[in-house]
Parts: structure tokens; sequence; C-alpha cells
């Protein structure tokens, strides 16, 4: 089975759209999602907030649930005006992930690994009022660079969690992190459904995305 597979949503909404607001629904009301992709590229699925409006009780299950590895997902117009560069001139990566410099905060961390230190990292970061001095780097939490038009040119999680934003009306910035299993091995399948039932959440698909913003409506 392959939890990205439309059919296999289904009990999550019958269809891509009616999924996709439930989600919507979710991130608006301050709870989190799961964004499966294809088969032919990772082919896991990452548990999604919105930057703005994350728990440090949401964070502490991303770091105890996920791979560690807590992303935050933004456009390339707030990349730049904190001044994050890629990480790499020449991405060699299999699926091109537009990783920037990693970054901490500046004030108000210890070490930056603790589930308060990297909200707040995250907080200051989508802050209006952040420059990219009031950023440390590197640090322990990993921008990503959404691509310009998301879905509809790149089929990644990056691009979902920021599409998913801006059509829920919130600001585009979202945290990221792959869901693993309890052996350390990446969830699949059975554990995304295990895992989304036992917390409440949707999953949805980037295909769902893709669908929606064609066909239903769009956030441009």
């Amino acid at each position: 089975m392959v939890i990205a597979d439309l059919d296999k949503l289904k009990i999550f909404g019958n269809n891509s759209q009616e999924r996709l607001e439930r989600a919507l629904k979710n991130l608006q009301n301050g709870n989190g999602i799961i964004l499966v992709d294809d088969e032919d590229r990772e082919n896991e699925g990452d548990l999604i907030f919105s930057a703005h409006n994350m728990t440090i009780n949401q964070m502490a299950l991303m770091i105890r649930k996920c791979s560690g590895i807590v992303c935050l997902c933004m456009t390339n117009e707030k990349a730049d005006f904190l001044n994050l560069p890629y990480m790499i001139k020449e991405n060699t990566s299999n699926f091109q992930t537009p990783f920037t410099i990693s970054i901490e905060a500046k004030e108000g961390v210890t070490t930056g690994v603790s589930a308060k230190d990297r909200l707040k990292t995250i907080q200051v970061a989508c802050s209006e009022n952040t420059k990219s001095s009031d950023l440390a780097k590197p640090g322990h939490i990993f921008p990503l660079r959404a691509n310009n038009n998301g879905v509809l040119t790149r089929k990644g999680h990056t691009e979902g969690s920021v599409d998913l934003m801006k059509l829920a009306g919130l600001k585009p910035e979202a945290v990221l992190c792959e869901l693993m299993n309890d052996d350390g091995t990446m969830a699949k399948n059975d554990s995304i459904l295990h895992f989304a039932k036992e917390h409440n959440l949707i999953i949805l698909s980037i295909q769902d995305i893709i669908l929606y913003r064609k066909f239903v409506r769009d956030y441009k």
C-alpha cells in the first residue's frame, strides 16, 4: 500500500477538496496535519504545524516522534530578508532539498536543543521585527526555502507546507519533521495511519494540494 494513493486517504475525506479543507481548518485552529508525498519521492509522512501557532507541547511531540531534524519552511522572500543563503551552492541531494544555513535565536535560549529553545528560535525567525543579526548561525533549526510557485513546480513537503499556510490564510511559515517509528526506521503506510488516528490528525497528499490549487482555488 502506498499511503499517498488518493483512494487510501478517503477515511480523511472523500476527495481532495474535502481532505484539504479539513486540514486547513485544523491548521487555523492551531492543530497539526500529516502531509505525504509520492512513492517515487521520499514516500514519507511529515508532521506539520503553523510556525506562528505551534506550542511547546507540539514541538515536544515532534521531537519525540519524528527524525529530530526540525525544519522551518519559508518563502524565498523571507529567507532573503533574514539573509539565509542556501546551505551549499551546488545541491547534489536526490530531491534537491532546499536547506539554508541552520539557525538559532541569539537571545532567550540555552543550548538551543530543547523543545522550548527550538520553538523560541522559530518564533524569533518568524517575527516581523526580527533582523538577520538576531539569529546565530549555525544552529538547531533548519530553514527550507519553498519554490515560489509551490507544489505546481516542486512536489515537495517544503512547498506543500507553505502552500497550506497560504491557503489557510496564515502567515507562510511552517514547521515540519519526518515521522519515525520507535525502532528508528522511517514511518510508512500503517505506521503513519496509526499515528494520525492516535493524535486525531488529518492525512493529505501533495497531490491533494496540486488538485485543489488547480481546480478549486489558489492563493494567488
